[in-house]
């Protein structure tokens, strides 16, 4: 992405990759080169068995599962106002069921104490959670969250080689493996909402603008919206330049005043859409 975007319309975070709410994503590896970032990982991860601090997997899904329930309700309640929504809302809206079923079966399946005797990470970004944690969550990264069983046999093995695992972290790999897919899809889940809401607030600003669905033409209403949120997002952008990109230039300060913003730093509202194009495609639930 365009670092402008980045700069203008992107949530940047601070802190470990855990406190990231980005889509859990990272280039692509091929079967050969995950087996060999599981040997850089292995050779790299320091583990103790006393951290000096304790991170709990389970209070993060906890977080988890009330994000991905707001989530479900947000959508299904914009499906009974009859308003439209994207593929991967509609999978959210007809899977929630298994996901809800997924975290009550790692909640079962990961008790407290076999939790406790782990071996944790002594330090980087996930310091204090166990080692399979940070195993899993590369493996996910680096294949777009598709699960191919003979690709995490070889990744572990690969890891193995340099540093073998315990017993009981060759057991917590699938369930780790859960716990985190359901951590991506809680952030996907969060980026279909936020970006359906912002559509849905550039809808209102075109049509106080347009004076359509009942409202008189209200000029300022770009202005007025500036003061309340002031805050670009590329879904909001994206829906404002399609809302009003075919009207008459005197209904489209809005247009005018998003294309100056866009060509200050070399940029069109083309490339927008396509960006944005490419970020719902993102976002899509395999």
């Amino acid at each position: 992405m365009h670092p402008f975007f980045k700069g203008l319309f992107e949530r940047i975070s601070t802190g470990s990759h855990w406190n990231n709410e980005q889509i859990l994503r990272e280039e692509i590896f091929s079967i050969e080169r995950l087996e060999k970032h599981a040997r850089s990982l292995a050779a790299a991860q320091a583990v103790t068995r006393q951290p000096g601090f304790r991170r709990s997997l389970r209070a993060r899904l906890r977080n988890n599962e009330k994000a991905l329930l707001a989530a479900y309700r947000s959508i299904a309640r914009a499906v009974d106002e009859g308003r439209s929504i994207t593929p991967a809302a509609e999978w959210v809206l007809d899977n929630y069921h298994v996901v809800e079923e997924q975290i009550r079966e790692i909640r079962e399946d990961l008790p407290a104490g076999f939790y406790r005797q782990l071996p944790k990470l002594a330090s980087g970004p996930f310091a204090g959670f166990p080692r399979v944690f940070g195993i899993a969550w590369a493996f996910v990264a680096h294949t777009d969250s598709r699960f191919d069983p003979e690709f995490l046999r070889r990744f572990v093995c690969a890891y193995q080689e340099i540093d073998p695992l315990t017993i009981g972290e060759l057991w917590a790999v699938a369930i780790t493996l859960r716990i985190v897919l359901v951590e991506n899809l809680r952030r996907v889940a969060q980026r279909i909402v936020t970006s359906r809401e912002a559509r849905q607030e550039a809808d209102a600003v075109a049509d106080r603008l347009l004076g359509v669905s009942g409202h008189a033409p209200q000029p300022n209403s770009l202005n007025e919206w500036k003061r309340r949120s002031g805050r670009l997002t590329p879904a909001f952008a994206v829906q404002l330049v399609q809302r009003l990109r075919d009207q008459d230039p005197k209904f489209t300060p809005a247009l005018i005043w998003l294309e100056d913003e866009l060509k200050a730093h070399q940029l069109d509202t083309d490339r927008l859409v396509q960006e944005e194009h490419q970020r719902q495609g993102a976002s899509n639930v395999t």
